[in-house]
């Protein structure tokens, strides 16, 4: 028996195991998806023949621009926080030993060992009126009686940051270990600002860590419609909720359908953009090597 003949059809079967997962559980639930949006509602069975379009019309429709608009403006302020705190976390866990490091990052995904929806009820306890936040102010005196934190927009961009504050942080930890410090030392070498260095040394050598990391944590935050639920009730609506909607109150598939593709969509599109992006700084880093 050929000595390579074992390794090669492990190898074999694992390729086939994994295509089968991806097919069912991938592939296929998205070609269920994207066909049922091109169906027509039906009370009675759900989705009926015939084909039409005018699902996808009525994503566009003005009923579903403010909370598109409301989905992007929380998402981006999301994103904006995240990466304000997570950057320099990341920056200061690069810099740490790697014990130190090793148990910071254990610390940040021991959360993740729970439930997120169980999580989310925590910070809704934790924001309440009879909450830890509000019987802090009221203790210090700070204010005399409960703020509303709960059921506001502040309540789910909290919820959402604490989520996806993770998302963010490992890809710029990433960038940071594949940082060359040296040019850092050259740049101070040659009587370079902190700030100067920050923005023409450090912050184009870890662009690629900002963009992977704003994407991981932009896109999810408009469909983690549980967090808007629970921390905003009803008055703060993200894409998922529109979809979540769609399938389990108004039981319309076909639009919610459509709305997934959508998202869907999008999601590709800022996927091309940071691909696009990512290859404009390589190009932009060997250029640079060049005229050196």
């Amino acid at each position: 028996m050929n000595r390579y003949s074992s390794p090669l059809n492990f190898r074999r079967l694992v390729i086939t195991l994994t295509l089968t997962w991806l097919g069912l559980f991938v592939l296929l639930p998205h070609l269920m998806v994207i066909l049922t949006s091109v169906l027509t509602p039906d009370a009675e069975h759900l989705v009926i023949w015939p084909i039409t379009f005018d699902n996808y019309l009525k994503v566009f429709e003005p009923i579903y621009a403010g909370v598109f608009w409301n989905s992007l403006l929380m998402s981006g302020i999301t994103t904006l926080v995240c990466l304000l705190i997570g950057y320099p976390f990341a920056y200061l866990l690069a810099n740490m030993s790697p014990t130190m490091r090793v148990v910071l990052l254990f610390l940040m995904v021991v959360p993740f060992w729970t439930n997120s929806l169980i999580r989310i009820y925590a910070i809704k306890m934790i924001l309440g009126k009879k909450g830890i936040v509000n019987s802090f102010l009221m203790f210090t005196d700070v204010i005399d009686s409960p703020v509303q934190l709960i059921y506001t927009d502040f309540a789910v961009i909290i919820g959402l940051v604490y989520i996806l504050l993770p998302f963010m942080v490992l890809p710029l930890i990433a960038s940071f270990a594949k940082l060359d410090t040296s040019l850092i030392e050259v740049g101070k070498d040659l009587g370079a600002s902190p700030f100067y260095r920050f923005i023409h040394i450090l912050l184009p050598l870890t662009a690629p860590g900002i963009i992977a990391g704003c994407l991981i944590v932009f896109l999810p935050a408009m469909g983690m419609f549980y967090v808007a639920d629970i921390l905003g009730g009803a008055k703060s609506l993200l894409l998922g909720n529109v979809i979540k909607n769609q399938f389990l109150v108004v039981r319309d598939w076909p639009f919610g359908s459509a709305f997934s593709v959508f998202l869907i969509l999008l999601m590709a599109g800022l996927l091309i953009i940071y691909n696009k992006a990512n290859n404009y700084i390589q190009y932009k880093g060997g250029l640079d090597d060049e005229n050196l």
